[in-house]
């Protein structure tokens, strides 16, 4: 008599792993695949999207660059309009200043030649009295001796 078993034979612990590994990787290769397949597709109306909004994005640019150059040149001319009005006053201001000046100067020579003028007038009067005491002595001790 055969010791074997005419049934089917049962398979091993490590058997069942190995066919549960199989099936587990058969099973991501294949959404694998279908993921690659997904992305590929995803991938590919997403460069069609960019390939156009590259060229939106462009005409902006253009226009951008326009309108901050018109911008720019605007702010330059205003700029220039302002200094050349702050170079005029400051002219003007300067203008002024120097009329206001040489006039104070003229009073001031004015004023000084005039204080001259009377500091001169008032030393000859101031001489020509010292002098007339000086005359007035002179006749006052002559008057004392005539009288002894």
């Amino acid at each position: 008599m055969s010791t074997n078993s005419t049934g089917p034979e049962e398979k091993g612990f490590f058997e069942k792993v190995k066919e549960t590994i199989e099936h587990l990787w058969d099973g991501t290769k294949d959404t694998a695949e279908d993921l690659k397949d997904k992305t590929s597709d995803t991938i590919d109306t997403l460069k069609e999207k960019v390939s156009a909004e590259k060229k939106i994005v462009a005409k902006k640019a253009t226009s951008a660059k326009k309108s901050v150059a018109i911008k720019a040149s605007t702010a330059n001319a205003k700029i220039k309009t302002a200094v050349a009005d702050v170079k005029a006053n400051a002219a003007d201001k300067v203008k002024e200043i120097k009329a206001k000046a040489s006039d104070e100067g003229a009073k001031a020579k004015k004023t000084v030649a005039e204080v001259k003028a009377k500091a001169a007038g008032k030393a000859k009067t101031i001489s020509a009295a010292a002098k007339r005491p000086a005359a007035n002595k002179t006749a006052v001790k002559k008057k004392p001796v005539a009288a002894k």
